[in-house]
């Protein structure tokens, strides 16, 4: 009945006779893609060890800049997973010792076959209704991480600042070595590691 209605429109207009209107979606249901901002992102990792020759333990930091992606978002905030997508590169982490650096690329994370972490965003729990154009808001983020050849589901803590055309922020997590078959480090000048590796993500995302 919606085809025949549309078609005698299309008549009216001075179509063709035969012709079927599309009518396009309303702009407040079209999803909307977020870039990550190159410029302005950060992935870390921290882990607690204790080097030998120190009376207190000390945060090994890794840092990169190397993060690029897209996380495609309904209005109402829900996020689909087709099309979201953040990669990091892991070749690229820097700590304050580049002994550590080559041993973590080389033994620990393996770059040379796993270049890449991927993050797929799959659900957003904590922000109802539509996206806030203003203000801060805390959340979490449920996230397939690809990390090492495995494969985990894992929940962020996120933090973020709403503004009409960007979306600024923290997100962290936590996992220890084994959920993604990773060795945890072992030299003769570190003592301990902890079991237990913290992922953080500043980002600024704006619209495509």
């Amino acid at each position: 009945m919606f085809e025949v209605v549309l078609i005698g429109l299309a008549m009216n207009v001075g179509l063709p006779a035969g012709t079927a209107l599309t009518l396009a979606p309303a702009a407040d249901t079209v999803p909307v893609a977020w870039v990550i901002d190159t410029q302005a992102a950060q992935a870390r990792y921290r882990v607690r060890e204790q080097l030998a020759g120190f009376d207190f333990p000390n945060d090994a930091v890794g840092t990169t800049t190397e993060v690029s992606g897209t996380i495609v978002m309904a209005p109402d905030g829900r996020i689909q997973a087709e099309g979201s997508e953040i990669r990091v590169d892991l070749a690229s982490l820097a700590t304050d010792n580049q002994r550590r650096d080559g041993y973590v690329r080389r033994r620990t994370l393996e770059v040379e076959e796993y270049p890449e972490a991927i993050l797929v965003p799959r659900r957003v729990v904590g922000l109802e209704g539509p996206l806030p154009e203003s203000g801060s808001r805390t959340f979490q983020l449920e996230a397939d991480l690809t990390l090492h050849g495995h494969t985990n589901t894992l929940t962020w803590d996120v933090m973020a600042t709403f503004a009409p055309d960007t979306i600024t922020g923290l997100a962290t997590t936590a996992f220890t070595f084994d959920t993604f078959q990773i060795a945890v480090p072992s030299v003769a000048r570190v003592l301990s590691v902890a079991d237990n590796i913290r992922l953080e993500l500043e980002f600024r995302l704006v619209p495509k």
